[in-house]
């Protein structure tokens, strides 16, 4: 049984798997590599980086487990997988309190214009009165996307008393205060839109030109979740025009962003950006490697 981990593991993590009975190897193979090495296969485990396509699984003669340690799964030919009879492993909820942290420090950047601040101070400007900002307090959020990221997000607006609605297609009620409406009313209603849900067919350009028009003058748009979910053409329009605020974005439709597009949207000063870095803390990584090293131990030993 040989496990091969294409994409870094936390260290800890990376010795419980090693102290195991079976065969791990450990360095990151890009796709054509990885096509010729995957039939020497069994488990294979992966983050966001390595895409696992279906030429990729249809090469994998002997693979049995693909094990992405992280939350969402769109790099990863689930439909191939089950169809080949591979199960496919994630971590749902590992990461959720970094991803709500960093969720939290994009909207007050946004809200207090602490980037920009950061920017003019360094370059030697007093931007004092172009930086008036807003508060948080009492607005309204809305969380696109209730599962665990976007419950841990409102657990912290609610700290701000701020007034948070909820949209999830599979969630009807909850213990917090928070108000569960459809799509349409956080278009509408909110003053801030987070969003926390996974990219698939349903939710590509969930936030398009159209859904833009119906929100609230002066919107701020959060996405920490994933870059497609976002139309970056009609999020560009938007803040061009002030119909949006301000956009907080860790991730993009193209990682990294390199095209004319990415770098204009960029070089906005009411964009605040970081480089996919929700899950990037020592904590989460810890939570990840550990609970997907368990889940692939526990898994191999049904086989």
């Amino acid at each position: 049984m040989r496990i091969h981990v294409n994409d870094p593991l936390d260290k800890l993590a990376m010795e419980k798997l090693r102290s195991s009975e079976y065969e791990v190897t450990e360095n990151h193979l890009d796709k054509d590599e990885l096509i010729k090495e995957i039939s020497n296969i069994d488990v294979l485990v992966v983050r966001s980086a390595t895409k696992v396509t279906a030429d990729i699984i249809e090469a994998g003669k002997n693979l049995k487990i693909i094990a992405r340690a992280g939350t969402g799964l769109d790099n990863v030919d689930v439909e191939k997988a089950k169809e080949k009879g591979i199960k496919v492993l994630n971590t749902p909820g590992a990461n959720g309190i970094s991803v709500a942290e960093l969720t939290i420090g994009l909207m007050i950047s946004c809200a207090r214009h602490i980037a920009q601040g950061t920017i003019d101070l360094k370059e030697g400007k007093w931007t004092k009165k172009q930086l008036k900002g807003h508060e948080l307090y009492k607005r309204t959020v809305g969380i696109i996307g209730f599962g665990n990221i976007g419950k841990e997000v409102a657990k912290r607006l609610l700290a701000f008393e701020m007034k948070v609605l909820a949209y999830d297609p599979f969630v009807k009620e909850t213990e917090l205060d928070v108000e569960i409406v459809d799509l349409e009313t956080i278009f509408k209603k909110s003053d801030i839109i987070t969003v926390h849900v996974p990219l698939n067919e349903k939710t590509k350009h969930l936030i398009d030109k159209h859904a833009i028009e119906m929100m609230k003058d002066g919107v701020i748009i959060i996405n920490a979740a994933r870059g497609g979910v976002v139309d970056e053409q009609a999020l560009y329009d938007a803040l061009v025009s002030g119909k949006v605020y301000a956009a907080g974005l860790d991730v993009f439709e193209v990682e990294p962003p390199t095209d004319e597009l990415r770098e204009k949207l960029l070089e906005l000063p009411n964009v605040v950006a970081t480089p996919h870095i929700g899950a990037s803390t020592v904590e989460a990584q810890l939570r990840v490697g550990q609970i997907i090293v368990e889940k692939i131990l526990e898994e191999i030993k049904k086989l």
